[in-house]
């Protein structure tokens, strides 16, 4: 359990930041008409942001792990 948090904890820190914009967001921003199915709840809102956050997460790493994997290499 260690090894998954350690392995995968920049990517997961960054869903939990997206969720918390997402959650923001739909506090200070979010639709009070209740006609946007997205920002009219709370939880879908916060639902999308972690998911964005995590997205956003996992490619930055996967760059950030080429460009080592480069740098080893002697290619950069």
């Amino acid at each position: 359990m260690k090894t998954f948090f350690v392995k995968h904890g920049a990517t997961l820190l960054s869903g939990v930041a997206g969720a918390i914009a997402g959650f923001l967001y739909w506090r200070f921003v979010g639709c009070t008409s209740g006609s946007c199915p997205i920002q009219s709840v709370w939880y879908w809102s916060t639902l999308w942001g972690a998911l964005a956050g995590y997205l956003i997460g996992d490619i930055v790493r996967d760059l950030v792990k080429r460009h080592k994997t480069k740098k080893d290499a002697g290619e950069v």
